[in-house]
């Protein structure tokens, strides 16, 4: 375990503020920041920092914690990783006595094999048996200083001669299978998940090689792009392939591409800042990844129809985050690699250059759509073309493409802001219905994990509120341990999420130990420190004496009294009376209070 005199000490040396700014566009309001979350898509800030207690909160999807929770969340770290990576950035020595859990080994293990394997499909490449992968290389146009700096490679043809090579290596079949470069065939035996593929090696921003993507040579059977799996190291949805080298690009913002074979083309023609998704659309949680590094993107998205469609996904996600979107309009190319053996780099660079927003782009795509020479077209167009302006949150740049537009076709600009104007206050309108349901909800019975409805909480409410006012009392005013540990007991705890909180802090005060949320991260789960979090700034700035905490706790008390409808009616006469009578008392002594 790591002592609290450390955890104290690298919480003092760890300002909350500035690690998630580093991660986190924060606005200071009053004694608070706030910023957009960087774990749900969201278009109004709800992600807010408590540097008074160094804590975080997410009114949206209920991530919260300490700084150590934070860096949990963002960096897909175990627990002892994430005091090591904060350790680290403050300049702190681990003590030696901190043994990594069984997770946290095994996520070494798989490092270890990962960067051990890229060599080997590397090294290959000098092989006569990868001679295949090499000739593709070349004929692609990469330099042999390229492959080097992508540390490319090549798997061989062989069903498990990786494995072979692997377990020479001192690695076991569990370890191959959990870092999914083999698995297991119906007979219980390993096979190599790359086979006959050239291997494009992808690194995380602390140069660690967390996974694969693989180009199928010839015309074997299977897919023509292979991409590792999720693993403890890996998840497709949070990774972006050369974002470890386009983070510290001098170039202006990112370039999105499609593809591995794109990016390495562009970053040899010189544009150093090409990242891609790996195998998938671009989801929300790359996106927000993205926003964390620039304020500027530039999609260059292949020319087809496929492409066309991930551009236009792309820039609704992009969009939520606040980046700066502009999208690539390519002719006489399907995409970037192409373009740049056709034309050049320097034609490429006046492309990005002359690129369009997004709104441009979108408004173009309508165009295409409809013939607005005719008056039905036109009508169409107009009626897309407004919907399109609605979410356009500049007033001026709406302005803009208005009066751009009404010129263009010939349409008085009073009759497109009239309508214009209308679809604003009908968005606006459902907007508050929405944000008033999602409130409701919100309120009334939202649980630990903010998805779905905690159907135990929602039915006891009134204990519910009660524990949870009960337990943040107890976490801002540890020394009212002993005056609530003597009236009320864990099993009293109505909800079964507060009663498990109860139990740490109960357990921890018994010892002498700190309810601090930093001290507590080593023993909740990610979920429960985010519960913690909302409890303890849910009484921000209130004091609060023994007296209210006697009072939360007579309301969970009262829950044992209450009897159901079937209990009440299965009574004899004697026992009804002495329930109504116990009922009555307790109404004339709240009365009297």
């Amino acid at each position: 375990m790591i002592s609290d005199l450390f955890l104290q000490e690298l919480k003092n040396n760890s300002d909350i503020e500035q690690v998630v700014s580093s991660y986190v566009r924060l606005r200071r309001r009053g004694r608070i920041s706030t910023g957009l979350c960087p774990f749900h898509s969201e278009k109004s800030p709800s992600f807010t920092v408590y540097p008074d207690n160094q804590s975080f909160f997410c009114f949206g999807c209920g991530a919260g914690g300490d700084i150590i929770t934070f860096i949990r969340r963002i960096e897909n770290l175990e627990y002892v990783e994430a005091v090591k990576f904060l350790a680290e950035r403050a300049g702190m020595a681990m003590p030696e006595d901190v043994g990594d859990d069984r997770a946290a080994r095994l996520k070494v293990r798989v490092f270890e094999l990962n960067r051990t394997l890229a060599r080997y499909y590397h090294d290959l490449l000098k092989q006569p048996s990868g001679r295949t992968g090499l000739d593709y290389l070349h004929a692609r146009g990469l330099s042999n200083q390229t492959i080097i700096r992508f540390g490319l490679g090549f798997a061989p043809n062989g069903w498990d001669l990786t494995a072979r090579y692997l377990r020479g290596k001192g690695f076991t079949d569990e370890e191959m299978v959990t870092a999914a470069v083999a698995a297991r065939n119906s007979r219980g035996g390993l096979y190599d998940q790359f086979r006959n593929r050239v291997v494009f090696p992808i690194i995380d921003l602390r140069g660690n090689v967390i996974g694969f993507g693989g180009r199928v040579m010839g015309s074997d059977s299977g897919p023509k792009y292979l991409n590792s799996g999720d693993t403890p190291v890996f998840k497709k949805s949070r990774n972006l392939f050369a974002l470890n080298f386009a983070k510290a690009s001098k170039r202006k913002g990112l370039l999105l591409c499609e593809g591995y074979m794109d990016v390495i083309a562009v970053h040899q023609a010189g544009f150093d800042n090409a990242v891609a998704t790996l195998g998938t659309a671009l989801t929300g949680e790359q996106a927000r990844l993205i926003a964390q590094y620039t304020d500027q993107v530039t999609i260059a998205y292949d020319s087809d129809g496929a492409g066309q469609t991930a551009t236009r996904r792309a820039v609704g996600l992009l969009a939520e985050t606040g980046v700066k979107i502009r999208v690539l309009t390519m002719s006489g190319a399907k995409d970037p690699d192409e373009y740049i053996k056709t034309f050049g780099a320097e034609r490429f660079s006046l492309l990005i250059e002359n690129a369009s927003n997004a709104t441009e782009f979108e408004i173009a795509k309508l165009r295409q759509r409809y013939p607005v020479e005719t008056a039905d077209g036109k009508v169409s167009f107009l009626r897309e073309f407004v919907k399109l302006m609605t979410g356009v949150s500049n007033p001026i740049e709406r302005d803009v493409y208005i009066a751009k537009t009404a010129s263009e076709l010939e349409v008085d600009k009073t009759a497109i802001t009239t309508q214009l104007n209308y679809e604003l206050k009908r968005a606006a309108r459902k907007g508050k219905r929405r944000e008033a349901s999602e409130l409701k909800v919100y309120s009334e019975a939202r649980g630990p994990t903010y998805g779905a409805v905690d159907l135990q909480r929602s039915r006891n409410i009134k204990y519910a509120l009660a524990e949870d006012k009960l337990l943040a009392i107890l976490m801002k005013n540890p020394d009212y341990y002993r005056h609530i540990a003597g009236q009320i007991q864990i099993g009293d705890f109505v909800t079964d999420r507060n009663r498990e909180l109860a139990q740490v802090l109960f357990d921890r005060l018994e010892n002498g130990q700190s309810v601090e949320l930093t001290m507590l991260s080593a023993v909740l789960s990610i979920d429960q420190m985010g519960i913690a979090a909302e409890l303890l700034n849910s009484i921000s700035g209130m004091a609060f004496d023994p007296a209210d905490a006697d009072a939360y706790i007579e309301t969970i008390l009262s829950y044992r009294e209450q009897k159901s409808q079937d209990e009440v009616a299965a009574m004899s006469d004697d026992d009804l009376m002495a329930y109504i009578t116990s009922l009555a008392s307790k109404k004339n002594r709240g009365t009297k209070n």
